[in-house]
């Protein structure tokens, strides 16, 4: 049996929804930090004791929450199970991205792939842990490819050059 589709219901998430903070199981909090907060350059906004980390960009109460409390010394999930397949942030400008991007870099983080979708461009690596991050910036609404249908042409193969990103800062 398949669910019905929010139309269907008439009902539609409000359009000025949006998602929260994200809550992440690490296994190592001080190595999750200097990645995090080091090379992605989030701040620490909380810590409680030595098992959790609460993390921001800019004032807001914390975009990322880091625990142990379950996964303390853990592995990574096996690959091939359901769960998060990566994490999105946000970069409000091009060069923004290209910074995080340079920073990444320049901490040995290895690239899992780059891509211009369209809609967005954006970078893909895993944290020390293991868990999936996109590094994206989109483009201004006016800008976005539709289909003579007028659906979003949203690209998922398109190749992102990587050295003309970073040629922008």
């Amino acid at each position: 049996m398949t669910a019905p589709v929010a139309t269907e219901l008439g009902y539609h998430i409000p359009t000025a929804a949006d998602l929260g903070h994200a809550h992440l199981k690490v296994s190592d909090l001080p190595r999750a930090l200097e990645f995090y907060c080091g090379v992605l350059g989030f701040t620490l906004v909380a810590r409680y004791q030595d098992s959790a980390a609460f993390l921001a960009a800019g004032g807001y109460h914390h975009h990322l929450g880091l625990n142990t409390w379950e996964s303390r010394g853990a592995s990574p999930p096996p690959a091939h199970h359901t769960g998060l397949h990566h994490l999105a942030i946000r970069y409000p400008t091009r060069s923004d991205l290209a910074v995080a991007v340079r920073r990444v870099l320049a901490a040995g983080v290895v690239l899992s792939g780059a891509s211009d979708h369209g809609v967005s461009v954006s970078v893909y690596l895993a944290d020390p842990d293991g868990t999936g991050l996109e590094l994206t910036w989109d483009r201004p609404t006016d800008e976005w490819p539709y289909t003579a249908d007028g659906e979003l042409e949203y690209r998922l193969e398109e190749p992102l050059d990587i050295e003309g990103l970073l040629a922008e800062i």
